[in-house]
């Protein structure tokens, strides 16, 4: 056997390898996707042992390149690739694949398991998350690198899909990664033609190299994707590439498999033992389960090439940290995972909230967030902000932003109509690290994006999430653009954290809880939901801010407190001038202020307690489905709210219309003290 013929045998045993692992582990755990990992074996093998810039020993090394699975199911493929390249992932891991506390879970976890750079599973939100990790690299380059000294230079690779790219949300990311010129992603596109319904060519007839030679990538066709001096071509095509690019490899599902490669019955069930056996003798694989050969792990080892190639970096960084200390110290504190804010970032949310409080000043709550980024931002280097096109209603931007727009740079995203694909990236982008990214739309159409949201919260990603025109109160537009059960939905996801603030200054301590949230013990996800309509100021002149933060606490407390509402947001003034109505009436109202659900249940059971009384009754008013705050209020008590759609007409006549006003809420209140006397 010549040179040649010898290197090729190595790699087709080395991609056998990987099908022998996720066959194995697919049928122990007789549960799993085997069909892709044994597809897309060749590919992985030809990027991962030839291309791929990582040091297994230190999976979060900031200049790795970044390998998204946006195909999760066939998360077989990863493990065994992270198993033998030398991460912290022993085989005993690989044996109990899909098990309780396992680190390989069904789909690949963040955080899980070591070298996951992201959860994946949801098709299409893998390669959008990349688009967000080239994004960030891209713009952490254009922010650091100097002349002689580039410390941020690397890749992102994603392997995708018939299914990731038949779901929508790949048209909104791919269509921003074209329009950005991401030059330095690559996706490999692997074209079998099943998934598992059976052969796509029923439903899914696109020309896929079309489709994103129209969104400005390059496209690499016609790739034999079990042929690895042909990967090799494309993958030096790609890396030559000024634009995006996606490399089309047609491959079978379930390569090596004799009866059930290129079929939909290999893509999501084991293959069973007497298959396993054929395939085996079929690839000329003869170690038992889970053995490997050394000489295969010797080829598979990526611990001695990483370790080098992150010495090289760190020395380049070092020299780069004598030359420029402070952008190596600025860079440093960004790109951990947890960065904590610098001192001038948290003076100024100080500001912010105290500035809002001494202003007291009647102001639409997106205004105020508005408001809040103009003192804000210019202390955070590392905000990304952006729109779904709503820049002008959002109020997302702020004094000195730079627009992000085409192939440029900048702190203020364009995302255009895209809010599916803007949260995806924003994942991208907070995976990364490096920037603390932040999105706007209405809260209406947060239904777009909820998927993503769900995933931040997964990933316990500090992503915010602004959401204006709350309410009904944004009018006439009507019933599509007017949320209703938006907030509660929100509430319902685990880990996000909902602001509804009532004021200016309810919404700065927001902001500050979203932004510190990061480095907390407990990071996430938050939704500030903001409102169209100018709000009063709420306090009344007594310190607030601190009891803001924990989510819930009481505006007024009169002696002799006879009722308690509770209101967020807008309903806050509402529940404000009712207590005052009930106060001419010598009824004595207490009133909390509830901006934000999930930090009030993080707090101690006594505060809770001492800021909703049980022996009062409990009145809840918020302008959208009633069904959570019945905890609140109790059997005995009453919710004022809409357990249905809007109408089109001014805010004013909505809120008269639905019995949001004063007069409607004390009369509420009046019955519910009335049907306790009767009681």
């Amino acid at each position: 056997m010549n040179d040649m013929n010898a290197s090729l045998f190595l790699r087709t045993q080395c991609a056998n390898a990987l099908r022998a692992l996720s066959m194995d582990a697919v049928q122990a755990a007789n549960s799993g996707h085997p069909g892709m990992p044994m597809g897309m074996a060749d590919i992985a093998e030809a990027l991962w042992r030839h291309h791929l810039k990582h040091d297994p020993a230190d999976p979060h090394w900031p200049d790795r390149d970044r390998f998204v699975l946006s195909n999760g199911h066939g998360s077989m493929l990863l493990y065994a690739l992270l198993h033998l390249s030398g991460y912290d992932l022993p085989m005993d891991e690989l044996r109990r694949f899909r098990q309780l506390h396992s680190r390989t879970p069904g789909h690949p976890e963040v955080d899980v398991t070591p070298g996951v750079e992201t959860t994946t599973g949801p098709l299409g939100q893998g390669i959008a998350n990349a688009v967000g990790m080239a994004l960030a690299e891209k713009l952490l380059a254009a922010e650091f690198n100097r002349p002689g000294h580039t410390v941020i230079d690397h890749r992102t690779w994603a392997f995708v899909g018939d299914g990731c790219l038949m779901e929508g949300i790949s048209h909104e990311a791919c269509s921003l990664a074209g329009t950005w010129q991401l030059s330095k992603l690559v996706v490999f596109y692997d074209d079998n033609g099943i998934s598992i319904d059976g052969d796509v060519g029923g439903w899914f007839t696109d020309d896929t190299p079309a489709r994103f030679e129209a969104y400005g990538w390059a496209v690499v066709r016609h790739v034999d994707g079990h042929d690895p001096v042909a990967l090799d071509a494309a993958i030096d095509t790609a890396l030559t590439s000024d634009r995006p690019v996606l490399v089309c490899c047609r491959t079978r599902i379930g390569q090596g498999s004799p009866n059930r490669a290129g079929t939909a019955r290999a893509h999501g069930e084991a293959l069973g033992e007497a298959e396993i056996a054929l395939t085996r003798e079929a690839l000329g694989w003869r170690a038992p389960p889970f053995d490997i050969p050394d000489a295969l792990r010797d080829a598979w080892s990526a611990r001695e090439g990483g370790a080098s190639a992150h010495r090289a970096w760190q020395q380049r960084f070092d020299h780069y940290a004598r030359a420029f200390p402070e952008l190596a110290a600025e860079l440093r504190r960004r790109l951990r995972r947890d960065a904590p804010l610098a001192s001038d970032a948290l003076r100024a949310l100080e500001a912010a909230c105290e500035a809002a409080e001494a202003r007291a000043a009647a102001v639409a709550t997106r205004k105020a967030s508005q408001d809040c980024l103009h003192i804000v931002a210019p202390s955070m280097p590392e905000l990304l902000g952006g729109s779904a096109d709503l820049t002008g209603s959002n109020l997302t931007d702020w004094k000195g932003h730079r627009p992000l727009k085409g192939e440029g740079t900048g702190n203020h995203v364009h995302y255009g109509v895209r809010e599916f694909g803007m949260a995806a990236v924003m994942n991208g982008v907070a995976l990364h690290g490096g920037y603390r990214p932040f999105g706007g739309t209405f809260l209406t159409f947060s239904d777009y994006a909820r998927n993503a949201i769900r995933m931040s919260a997964l990933m316990k990603l500090p992503v915010t999430y602004v959401f204006t025109h709350d309410s009904i109160g944004l009018g006439e537009d009507g019933p599509t653009h007017q949320p209703v059960e938006h907030a509660a939905s929100l509430r319902l996801i685990p880990g996000v954290d909902v602001w509804r603030p009532a004021d200016a200054t309810e919404t700065a301590v927001a902001w500050r809880a979203a932004l510190r949230r990061g480095a907390s013990p407990d990071p996430g996800p938050t939704c500030l939901l903001l409102s169209r309509q100018a709000l009063p100021h709420a306090g009344d002149g007594t310190p607030r801010i601190d009891d803001i933060a924990r989510g819930g606490y009481v505006l007024r407390a009169p002696r002799d407190e006879q009722v308690c509402l509770i209101a967020t947001g807008s309903e806050v003034a509402i529940a404000l001038r009712a207590a005052e109505e009930l106060a001419a009436e010598g009824i004595a109202a207490r009133v909390v202020s509830m901006p934000c659900v999930e930090v009030f249940e993080r707090q101690e059971e006594d505060w809770r307690r001492t800021v909703i009384p049980r022996h009062l009754p409990r009145l809840a008013i918020e302008a959208g489905r009633t069904a959570m705050w019945w905890k609140y209020v109790g059997e005995r008590g009453d919710v004022v709210g809409l357990d249905r759609f809007g109408e089109s007409a001014p805010a004013a006549r909505l809120f008269d219309l639905f019995g949001l006003t004063p007069p409607a809420v004390a009369a509420r209140a009046r019955a519910l003290l009335a049907a306790g006397e009767r009681a």
